[in-house]
């Protein structure tokens, strides 16, 4: 895509960036299914971000008026406990989200992303999420738009590409121009999904490409990895998604303030500490034995220690809450 676009000169401050004046920010990832109001508030509680996100907030295009969820709108902030919240919108056509941005600053959002980002909005009407990136002559008009539209920092989570790892680089002159405030890449394309590994020569090239911030995320799942992605690409920072699902002390780690590597005993205890915190969380947020067992074996999914398998295993196939309950104990 070839575009010709009219730098605006937007200048941002450090203090505008939802992380403040962090230098080497953590971001808690958008994950749908996941990162509910109870996981970001055991993560904040135990290990505090720099940032989280909601799951991503579905924009109606055919509502006239009720762009976004009620229920979502409930969640609508500037920070949950001191920790700045970013809103996740996902949707298409240009009115629709502006409109939907429009309504969840008037809730009291203050952080906005868009994302371009998920493999699956390919195949749902309207070509959202990485799906928009079909379309990249539809996103002239709309991004200078959203950005003008929301007040405070406006940002983009995308692929490397649709089908094409380099198309990203094509788009930069656009978010540039457009005053977006930063990128969070995941440098794998969308019909990839999550087949083979995010290549993080993608990112570094992003990096050396743009005057904006850039987020480097995809296979962060130890702390390793995480200083590897960094001296690699010189990303402003790190999103960690389902490595920290799996490990929440996986910020801790980057941090230096917990074991980069512990041994079985240790993992064994933080699991049954992470599990049982999130069943309490749960058990008041959601109504059901069955609901709350699904949501806590869906953190389970993320899990792969194979010194843990059997514990892991007898989880997975827990039928009830209270089976699951009884293993917990084990641990």
């Amino acid at each position: 895509m070839s575009v010709t676009v009219v730098d605006t000169k937007r200048e941002r401050t450090a203090l505008s960036l939802p992380w403040g004046e962090v230098s080497l920010p953590l971001l808690l990832a958008p994950m749908q299914g996941l990162t509910n109001q109870a996981l970001r508030a055991h993560f904040i509680q135990q290990v505090r971000p720099d940032v989280v996100f909601t799951e991503f907030m579905q924009v109606n295009a055919a509502a006239a008026v009720k762009r976004l969820a009620p229920a979502d709108l409930r969640q609508m902030t500037a920070a949950e406990d001191g920790v700045p919240l970013v809103v996740q919108l996902v949707g298409h056509g240009r009115e629709a989200l502006i409109a939907a941005a429009s309504t969840a600053q008037e809730a009291g959002a203050v952080h906005l992303n868009l994302n371009m980002g998920c493999p699956y909005g390919r195949m749902m009407s309207g070509l959202t999420g990485g799906g928009m990136l079909r379309r990249p002559a539809d996103l002239v008009e709309l991004i200078p738009a959203l950005r003008d539209a929301v007040a405070g920092t406006f940002s983009v989570k995308l692929r490397a590409g649709y089908d094409d790892p380099q198309q990203v680089f094509s788009l930069l002159p656009l978010f540039e121009s457009a005053g977006v405030d930063f990128l969070i890449l995941h440098p794998r394309t969308v019909v990839q999904e999550y087949a083979g590994l995010a290549d993080h020569g993608i990112t570094a090239g992003v990096v050396a490409a743009t005057r904006l911030p850039v987020i480097a995320n995809g296979d962060i799942r130890t702390a390793a990895d995480g200083q590897r992605v960094l001296r690699q690409t010189g990303a402003a920072g790190l999103m960690l998604g389902r490595g920290a699902i799996a490990d929440p002390l996986l910020f801790q780690r980057l941090r230096g303030e917990a074991e980069p590597e512990p041994g079985k005993e240790a993992r064994s205890r933080e699991l049954g500490s992470y599990l049982r915190g999130m069943l309490a969380r749960y058990r008041t947020l959601f109504c059901g034995e069955m609901q709350v067992l699904g949501k806590l074996k869906a953190i389970i999914k993320h899990m792969d220690d194979p010194e843990l398998a059997k514990t892991l295993k007898g989880l997975r196939r827990a039928a009830s809450l209270r089976a699951f309950t009884a293993l917990l104990q084990e641990l």
